[in-house]
């Protein structure tokens, strides 16, 4: 993920939850120190993230319908759920990582 790609997703994710988020909220979201955590979301919008951070964010990613649901958790596309059944199983799924999401930063 790059630093502009970062800085999107804070976007994405902040209409995703209903809120906009900022650089704290999103160093919480990583589990950064509450004191530096901010000036780190804001490096890494420029440099981007590394490491544990950057797989933590493809996850969250997956709370916008902007980003893929990721092949390790898209259990919906398989032979044994019915078409018809994948678009609101999705949704489901998003709305449980919305709900992750604003779990984390209560």
């Amino acid at each position: 993920m790059t630093g502009p790609e970062l800085k999107q997703l804070r976007q994405d994710l902040g209409e995703a939850i209903g809120r906009p988020l900022s650089a704290a909220d999103m160093a919480k979201l990583c589990g950064l120190d509450p004191k530096e955590g901010a000036d780190t979301i804001r490096r890494w919008e420029v440099t981007g993230p590394s490491g544990p951070a950057d797989k933590l964010l493809g996850i969250f990613a997956m709370a916008s319908e902007r980003y893929p649901i990721l092949d390790n958790f898209n259990i919906f596309d398989r032979w044994d759920v019915n078409e018809k059944e994948r678009p609101a199983r999705k949704a489901a799924f998003r709305e449980r990582m919305c709900n992750e999401i604003r779990q984390r930063l209560a």
